[in-house]
């Protein structure tokens, strides 16, 4: 609610206020130009009507708003003819600004531009004096009739669109919250829950030994000593990752990675990221780890080359190597190139093995920016 009344208060700030009085008060001093009483009281009625026409045809929908709409226009070529008043016009136009349906605006909009511009060239033929001294004010009017209702129309459309916007990016951070939970569950499952499982195991086993073969159950505490240490360093590694990566520190580690398993590594980056944010980099260097860690694991190759490109438009990633080949049917076999698919597709990027001799990997996710103000921007 408080959102909407700060909306409205902009809405009517500045002089709008003082314009739409103005436009109120006006026609009462046409109609009492005119030396006939009976004229004044018509006059007087179809301002009352029209106020109270133009006030229902806001909260108004479906057929209704033909059926105001032509009251409304009704009224104000009477006022135009009869008092040479043709600034209800105006309101007219900022009420078709405000229909939501296209095919509804559109019709109101000739129907009203068209009676307007038939009642206004009437009074210029007929040279009325109150008329003619208003000519720079009537062709304003004329003129708002064919531009406010447009630049209505557009704001409106532009304001939905933005409240989509905004739902949509509400939406982003709770599915970006609802991955981080299935990720740090599948680390847990997968590591923590594996050592635990180990060292539960692997105590009740000492426990049984402790008297039959104590030397045998010395050993299985050293075990347990040593998986509870590896335990703690995995989560210490799965914290450290929680926070988020920069893809240059990944690097790092990567090279370390390769290089304990003797394997070469080339790594073909021109320029360093500018202004990309955290998230994303994140992402890229989960996948680059997944990738590099098969290629350890089962390439069997001697040299790895990484490359790194940011265009305006998009941020590539791609990952070669020399060594048996993987194809596209070995997605989701248990090397952890479905998952990088799904981090990837996520953030609207795409994922290709490339055929050929060895293995080529290419990543490419959509170049979100930040700013300074901490605005991500595409």
């Amino acid at each position: 609610m408080n959102i909407k009344k700060q909306k409205l208060m902009q809405k009517f700030s500045g002089i709008s206020p003082y314009i739409w009085a103005l436009l109120s008060i006006l026609p009462f001093y046409f109609i009492f130009q005119s030396s006939s009483t009976m004229e004044m009281v018509t006059g007087i009625i179809l301002t009352a009507i029209f106020f109270v026409v133009y006030r229902f045809a806001f909260i108004s929908n479906r057929w209704s708003v033909y059926l105001w709409f032509i009251i409304l226009i009704s009224i104000s070529m009477t006022m135009a003819i009869l008092f040479d008043y043709i600034y209800f016009a105006f309101y007219i136009a900022y009420y078709n600004g405000n229909i939501k349906k296209k095919a509804a605006f559109i019709t109101l909009y000739v129907v009203h531009l068209v009676c307007t511009t038939a009642a206004i060239n009437y009074n210029f033929v007929m040279q009325k004096d109150l008329f003619i001294e208003q000519i720079p004010f009537v062709i304003v009017i004329w003129i708002s009739v064919i531009l406010l209702p447009f630049n209505l129309y557009n704001k409106k459309r532009q304001g939905i669109l933005e409240e989509k916007l905004e739902d949509a990016n509400k939406r982003i951070s709770e599915l970006v919250k609802q991955e981080e939970r299935q990720r740090i569950a599948r680390d847990l499952h997968d590591t923590l829950g594996q050592r635990l499982s180990l060292i539960g195991l692997k105590t009740d086993l000492a426990q049984k030994l402790i008297y039959k073969d104590p030397e045998q159950a010395k050993n299985e505490l050293k075990d347990v000593q040593q998986t509870a240490r590896t335990a703690l360093n995995e989560v210490r590694k799965m914290v450290s990752s929680m926070r988020g990566i920069r893809l240059k520190d990944e690097l790092v580690h990567v090279k370390q990675l390769l290089r304990a398993a003797q394997i070469e590594l080339i790594v073909d980056q021109k320029e360093p990221f500018a202004n990309v944010s955290l998230f994303l980099e994140n992402i890229l260097s989960m996948c680059l780890k997944e990738i590099v860690t098969n290629v350890v694991k089962h390439s069997k190759a001697s040299t790895c080359k990484i490359s790194i490109e940011q265009s305006l438009n998009e941020i590539s990633v791609t990952v070669s190597d020399n060594g048996i080949g993987l194809k596209e049917a070995d997605v989701g076999k248990g090397s952890g190139l479905l998952g990088i698919r799904e981090r990837l597709e996520f953030v609207n990027g795409t994922f290709e093995i490339v055929a050929g001799d060895g293995t080529t990997i290419v990543m490419k996710v959509p170049n979100v920016m930040k700013r300074n103000g901490g605005e991500l921007v595409d």
